[in-house]
């Protein structure tokens, strides 16, 4: 099968799961995706407290090379078991999720261009970029309705790791990015452009099995 792989990166909060999954509406069963949070590593040996007070916008927080395996794998046109990870506990989930080998396999994360041996599978990278003060009350609003997090903590875990991440780690790694979309999904010419670039190669991949 000739998979096109497709990485989706941008801070906390710019519009990448939105962009993620609209990608995933247009074109269905023909797209894989496989989320670098759930490659957060396991810390079930630590308290909650310890887990909370953890760095999860380090590099080191996340098990990238079994990322780096599972995408090989599903380019030889394997089924792969993608980790979950539950951000309620702050810890890898007992459960698994299967993600099957398709044309078009979606990669994304915050950190997902950092590393150069990820980022080297890449076929388009794609960065979403969105103004901090945008990205912060989406961060707010996602992690206290959704994740149940207090206002404070959420506040608290911003302002000591996530922004300083987010500089020395993120932001210069948009210098990797072919594509640069403001707003990421909502952005709609750009939107359609990458919808047509996959496009083009899923009907390409099907012409070539014809």
């Amino acid at each position: 099968m000739d998979t096109m792989i497709i990485g989706i990166a941008g801070g906390t909060g710019s519009g990448k799961t939105t962009l993620t999954r609209r990608l995933q509406e247009e074109f269905g069963d023909h797209v894989s995706v496989l989320f670098h949070d759930n490659y957060y590593r396991s810390h079930s040996d630590m308290s909650y407290e310890e887990r909370a007070a953890l760095n999860y916008d380090h590099p080191d927080a996340f098990e990238t090379d079994r990322m780096i395996r599972d995408i090989q794998a599903l380019r030889r046109g394997e089924t792969v078991c993608c980790p979950v990870y539950d951000y309620t506990v702050h810890d890898r989930s007992s459960e698994t999720i299967e993600v099957k080998p398709t044309k078009v396999i979606i990669v994304e994360g915050i950190l997902i261009f950092e590393n150069k041996a990820l980022r080297d599978l890449m076929d388009i990278k794609i960065f979403v970029d969105t103004d901090a003060d945008v990205r912060i009350l989406r961060r707010i609003m996602r992690d206290v309705k959704k994740r149940g997090r207090s206002l404070d903590s959420v506040v608290e875990q911003y302002l000591t790791t996530v922004k300083p991440m987010h500089e020395q780690f993120v932001e210069p790694s948009k210098r990797f990015a072919d594509i640069v979309v403001l707003e990421g999904g909502r952005n709609l010419v750009a939107l359609d452009m990458i919808i047509q670039r996959i496009r083009s190669h899923v009907e390409g991949a099907e012409g070539d099995e014809g």
